[in-house]
């Protein structure tokens, strides 16, 4: 040992605490440590002990806490949140007739859908819900379920047992969903008007297709997730108690004369809405048809056809309207009318000079024809056309139809036209511009929406004259008096009418024996409020009519019960003292005639 007159100085032994800077040891150190601290039950190590641990669960939920927030936030797959949104989002706005009455209503149903990515036994899955869902096809089910998608529908729309089966089964990656279905509480009731929707809720056609088409489609793509009750119920024209008796009438007169088809309207002359309307054969929104089934089609504006001798009506006030004719003017009807190799007849010839009047009560072909000759080929093109009668009509129904025009229109076109031969229009159409020569003169494009006078008025332009449309109104009313529309001259409602019978065309020629017949009826004649018209495809002659089956035994004749079974829905009440001075602009004109007692006969 060395002897040192200072400090002693040892080394001290390694691997002693504190040998060491602490920043200088290792992990195996701080774990020592650790341990010593955690698992010791050294009251001196308490403290360090409880800090570590607690710092230890703070971290462990720390992790849980952000996975669940990160789950949270984390969006469905794709096609799991579009099925979903567009479910929830197809909610539709109720429809209701003109008095509140549900035409069309959303209700909640279930579907059941699967995510195949999650399903761990598909085999299984297919089995379990073919044997809760009877009416699933295994075969494709199976398919569905081994596709690579993340979401695929199993049923949509089931039962409440089968919503419970399913919900019992607990199936991983089944499940179920709500969503909106669309449902008519009345049937077939105003189908044509209402149309229907799809599965997925969206409108296929009428009014259904056309609130798509105003921007509820839009709404839907976009994402918004509408509720039934964050949209404004529609109020639309129809009466549903009206267009029941409407369309119960006509499927018994369709019946009855043997028709292929048949169809019936009620309009408001001074508004353009309609009151009721139905088109034979019809179809349950509820199960919708074939949209290409052509016999479900609405034969009132999706139709065209020859209209007859309704189109005399405007032919006449063509003539009346240019100045050129009045009430007394006569025309030359002694004859056939020649045309070439062509020849006009008279149905009810009288062989002899016809004044105006009588050339609309009996119907004559050859009257009218000379009528419009005397107008010329542009001015009846151009008044059929101001009519819109050239032109396809539109409305808020999608479905609507161009009008058949001559392509080298003449002077035989012309002459046949004007009784309703040679142009071809949906009747809906026809019966606007007659509508117009009732109602003082205003063309009104019809609605299936529920509005005002005024703001049916805003926007329909004049296009005859107050005087013309008095002129119209007598001649309809002393047609139902004396002329071809007398079987719907039903007491105490003052109507006026007129027939038409068109022969069809088959293979290009026309067909005597297949006819198309129509009838229109404006109630009352002398203020006008609603235009009657029914018409019918095919009838059939029958023993009771001596074989007739022109438009005044079988149109007519449904049209007439139509006005006494709904008039009264209509406020449409019986007078049965006719009106002192129905026509008074043409007494002031110095027609006295028009208010007197009807007198002479007209045809069929």
């Amino acid at each position: 040992m060395t002897m040192h007159t200072g400090h002693i100085h040892q080394t001290p032994p390694t691997g002693e605490v504190g040998a060491t800077p602490a920043r200088k040891r290792g992990a195996s150190a701080w774990l020592r440590d650790f341990s010593r601290a955690a698992f010791t039950t050294s009251l001196a190590s308490s403290p360090s002990r409880m800090r570590l641990v607690a710092i230890a669960f703070l971290g462990l939920y720390g992790v849980i806490g952000g996975r669940l927030i990160y789950l949270g936030f984390k969006p469905e797959p794709t096609n799991l949140r579009r099925a979903a949104a567009d479910a929830v989002a197809a909610a539709r706005p109720d429809l209701l007739d003109r008095n509140g009455e549900i035409l069309a209503t959303d209700v909640k149903t279930m579907s059941v859908f699967a995510e195949p990515r999650r399903l761990i036994d598909k085999d299984e899955a297919t089995e379990l819900l073919t044997a809760a869902l009877p009416q699933v096809d295994a075969k494709e089910l199976r398919d569905r379920l081994g596709s690579k998608k993340g979401f695929v529908w199993v049923k949509r729309e089931v039962t409440p047992h089968q919503r419970d089966e399913v919900f019992h089964l607990g199936l991983p990656g089944v499940g179920l969903l709500a969503e909106n279905k669309r449902v008519y509480p009345n049937g077939p009731l105003g189908a044509h008007v209402l149309g229907f929707a799809n599965i997925d809720n969206v409108g296929i056609a009428g009014i259904e297709k056309y609130i798509d088409g105003q921007g509820l489609a839009d709404l839907h793509g976009a994402g918004f997730s509408l509720a039934p009750e964050d949209l404004q119920p529609i109020t639309l024209s129809l009466d549903i108690k009206a267009t029941h008796a409407l369309r119960d009438e006509l499927a018994k007169g369709v019946e009855h004369f043997k028709a292929k088809a048949g169809a019936s309207v009620i309009m408001d002359v001074n508004t353009g809405e309609v009151i009721a309307m139905a088109s034979l054969p019809d179809y349950d929104p509820n199960i919708p048809p074939d949209v290409a089934d052509k016999n479900f089609i609405n034969r009132l504006n999706v139709g065209v056809y020859e209209m007859g001798s309704t189109f005399k009506a405007l032919t006449l006030a063509m003539a009346l309207d240019s100045g050129k004719v009045n009430l007394n003017s006569r025309f030359d009807a002694r004859s056939a009318l020649t045309f070439g190799r062509f020849k006009i007849h008279d149905y009810h010839a009288q062989n002899r000079a016809l004044n105006v009047t009588e050339v609309f009560t009996y119907s004559s072909n050859v009257g009218t024809a000379r009528m419009a000759l005397g107008q010329g080929v542009e001015k009846h093109k151009a008044f059929l056309r101001k009519m819109g009668q050239l032109t396809r009509m539109r409305t808020e129904l999608p479905e609507s139809a161009e009008p058949i025009v001559p392509k080298n229109w003449g002077e035989l076109n012309t002459m046949t036209i004007a009784f309703g031969h040679g142009l071809a229009v949906a009747p809906l159409q026809a019966m606007m511009a007659v509508a117009a020569l009732l109602n003082g003169g205003y063309l009104i494009t019809p609605t299936f929406l529920k509005r005002s006078e005024e703001e049916a008025r805003k926007d329909a332009p004049r296009v005859v004259k107050p005087e013309t449309s008095e002129a119209m109104r007598y001649l309809m009313r002393r047609n139902a008096e004396i002329g071809t529309a007398r079987k719907v001259d039903i007491p105490g409602y003052f109507v006026g009418g007129k027939t038409g019978t068109a022969e069809k065309v088959i293979g290009g020629h026309y067909a005597k024996n297949r006819l198309f017949t129509t009838f229109m009826a404006v109630v009352p004649a002398d203020k006008p409020k609603y235009l009657f018209m029914t018409l019918m495809d095919e009838p059939q002659g029958l023993p009771e009519t001596g074989g007739y089956a022109t438009a005044a035994y079988n149109a007519g004749m449904v049209t007439g019960k139509i006005i006494e079974r709904v008039g009264p829905m209509l406020d449409l009440k019986p007078r049965f003292d006719p009106p002192k001075e129905p026509f008074p602009l043409l007494a002031k004109m110095g027609y006295g005639f028009v208010n007197q007692p009807a007198t002479g006969g007209g045809g069929h």
